[in-house]
């Protein structure tokens, strides 16, 4: 990662101590941690035959019955790899991009969109994510499970 932002800052003609943040937004180019979540969603989509959902495995209808389910796995190993990782970011990933799992093409731009606008550095950043959409409002996860819980309420 700090070759990349030496690289970036060498191609911008930035300053030592500035942060690479904005330059990767400007240049387009995602950050190493952007990528892995951009690939590992790509794997998810081309995929999909090899995933369950919520729905599917419980037959219960909840505000997650989308997202696809997490197996229990003990060992960190299995944890750690393709197919749990890639569960878990593309559950996190926000309603918008996830109803476009069908259409590839338009996941992926939506996916990209997203990813470059708010360059994620790392694992903890994704997790807290507040996404930027085009309005400047943001879209947390707690956000969103605060809306889907007063759409079911009467």
């Amino acid at each position: 990662m700090l070759f990349c932002k030496r690289v970036i800052r060498i191609i911008t003609n930035s300053r030592a101590r500035d942060s690479c943040r904005e330059l990767f937004k400007k240049l387009e180019i995602l950050p190493l941690y952007s990528q892995y979540i951009f690939s590992l969603s790509i794997f998810v989509i081309k995929n999909k035959h090899l995933f369950s959902t919520n729905y599917q495995i419980l037959g219960v209808h909840t505000r997650f019955k989308t997202n696809l389910h997490l197996p229990i796995a003990n060992f960190t190993k299995f944890q750690k790899g393709v197919y749990y990782s890639g569960i878990k970011i593309f559950n996190n990933l926000p309603h918008s991009i996830k109803d476009l799992a069908n259409e590839t093409k338009l996941f992926w731009n939506a996916l990209k969109r997203v990813l470059l606008s708010n360059s994620f550095y790392n694992s903890e950043q994704w997790r807290t994510q507040e996404f930027c959409s085009g309005g400047g409002s943001t879209n947390s996860v707690e956000d969103r499970e605060n809306r889907d819980l007063e759409a079911v309420a009467p």
